[in-house]
């Protein structure tokens, strides 16, 4: 079943964006499992609408059930079903007490190394279907992994969340359902294209409005309306994720990495990563590794 997104802009504003529900911290891992009833229960079965910039999730819901909200529509929940929800995709539950399921959580930027540019028009469509036994297998082995601190872990975590989203754009396509082209500011994606050619480069907001033949103030506007954040928010997002792409998949110094993205000083690249993500890049660095994981 394809969710189309028909919330309107005005309404997205005031949705609340976390990196997980309720928090407002730099995702602990580089792979999140819990249960559903481990913050659903905190909050009364009760998740208000809200969206994550940086993260997707997918949500293995295998008994119980409730009512769901998505992108301005809303459901019933009939396990056992699977949801794939986007980044950026407004998303609310109501759960019947006691469902039991899973939530694994992935930053982008661990979840781009694993899918091909010719598979994101599936894996950004929010969705809901049956699981299969196959999938419904890999959460449980996620949630194993993510529970131990094993050799291996990341490079087993990520390999596991790789097959999920495979199963899960096999799942969207087969059913013939893909992202809406239509979605979303033109304007938006224009200003993401550029910023993919030119992160690198620290161009600020007026070099990116200037190439766009638009005000910053316009640019600010829109790119807020769409996706929650300012431009220069979404700038330097931009950034740190490459920051923690490289922190997590290469062997790079942080000097190295800071001089790679553009900042001609480490010392103040450190400090701007630390203010976004709440920890250091060597912190980020190992809390990727986990005490006894080298992966």
């Amino acid at each position: 079943m394809y969710i189309s997104n028909i919330m309107t802009l005005h309404s997205i504003i005031r949705i609340p964006s976390y990196n997980l529900y309720g928090e407002m911290g730099d995702l602990p891992d580089v792979v999140h499992c819990e249960a559903i009833a481990t913050r659903s229960v905190l909050h009364d079965w009760h998740i208000k609408p809200h969206r994550h910039s940086r993260l997707h999730q997918f949500f293995l819901v295998e008994s119980g059930g409730g009512q769901y909200h998505i992108d301005g529509q809303n459901g019933t929940l009939d396990p056992p079903q699977i949801l794939n929800i986007p980044a950026r995709s407004v998303h609310g539950f109501t759960f019947i007490a006691g469902t039991q399921g899973w939530v694994v959580t992935v930053p982008l930027e661990i979840l781009d190394q694993n899918i091909q540019s010719s598979l994101r028009q599936q894996i950004n469509t929010p969705h809901i279907s049956r699981p299969d036994s196959t999938l419904i297998g890999l959460f449980d082995e996620i949630a194993r992994e993510h529970a131990e601190r094993r050799f291996a872990r990341a490079h087993i975590l990520q390999s596991l969340t790789a097959l999920v989203a495979g199963r899960v754009i096999r799942m969207i396509a087969e059913q013939g359902e893909g992202e809406d082209s239509k979605s979303g500011s033109p304007l938006v994606r224009r200003f993401e294209n550029l910023l993919e050619q030119h992160f690198c480069d620290h161009w600020t907001i007026g070099d990116y409005a200037n190439a766009l033949a638009v005000s910053t103030t316009h640019l600010t506007r829109v790119t807020k309306q769409d996706t929650g954040l300012p431009a220069s928010k979404v700038i330097e997002g931009r950034l740190i994720q490459e920051a923690r792409r490289d922190l997590a998949y290469t062997s790079l110094t942080i000097s190295e990495i800071a001089y790679r993205i553009g900042y001609s000083d480490p010392a103040y690249f450190t400090r701007v990563f630390t203010r976004v993500t709440g920890v250091t890049p060597t912190a980020f660095r190992t809390g990727l590794e986990g005490p006894r994981s080298r992966a």
